[in-house]
């Protein structure tokens, strides 16, 4: 089941609160084929085994626990989970010379075995596109985690950037990757 996304947004800054996204086709990672005129992005892999393992990633995915772990700094949401019409304020980079990484969640998908959303870039944000993150318990048991991007840069930095820009989107990626095989351990106190 996918549900996209409304217009219900909160407590974040007024600027991204009733910003449209910066890109077309919202939802456009939960169909078939991506986008013609983006960089692509389809990886998956397993990050777990069982029932427990995939409630573990579902529930750091759906509260940016995930992306936390990932490197990123959680600025402002507009709720405490993941749902359609969610915004979304992370900072990516170190320091003073981090950027502002404004989404708001276009669809969530949640289904018994297969649960995550796709979220779309708001201005100010680095490059124009879309993100989805799925978590998945395949018939076997084990827990995957699948990341589908579309994006092309939306700033001069990151134009003139060029293949730096994508080395860093792929770092971001395999940290992603790692967060979420982080969330299926079981952390004992």
């Amino acid at each position: 089941m996918v549900a996209r996304y409304g217009s219900r947004v909160g407590s974040v800054p007024a600027r991204w609160a009733s910003a449209g996204l910066t890109y077309d086709r919202p939802g456009a990672t939960a169909d078939d084929a991506l986008p013609a005129g983006y960089n692509h992005l389809d990886v998956e892999a397993a990050i777990g085994r069982g029932p427990a393992a995939f409630e573990r990633a579902v529930e750091g995915l759906l509260t940016w626990r995930m992306h936390r772990g990932a490197g990123l700094r959680l600025v402002a949401a507009s709720a405490e989970r993941a749902e359609a019409g969610v915004v979304v304020v992370l900072r990516a980079g170190p320091g003073p010379l981090s950027l502002p990484v404004p989404c708001r969640v276009v669809y969530t998908v949640d289904d018994p075995d297969r649960r995550g959303f796709g979220y779309g870039s708001l201005p100010g944000h680095p490059v124009r596109g879309e993100e989805a993150f799925l978590v998945h318990l395949d018939r076997h048991g084990r827990v995957h985690f699948r990341l589908r991007a579309f994006s092309r840069p939306a700033t001069w930095v990151t134009r003139l950037g060029g293949p730096i820009t994508t080395l860093a989107q792929q770092l971001a990626y395999d940290r992603y990757l790692a967060s979420a095989h982080k969330l299926t351990q079981v952390h004992r106190t």
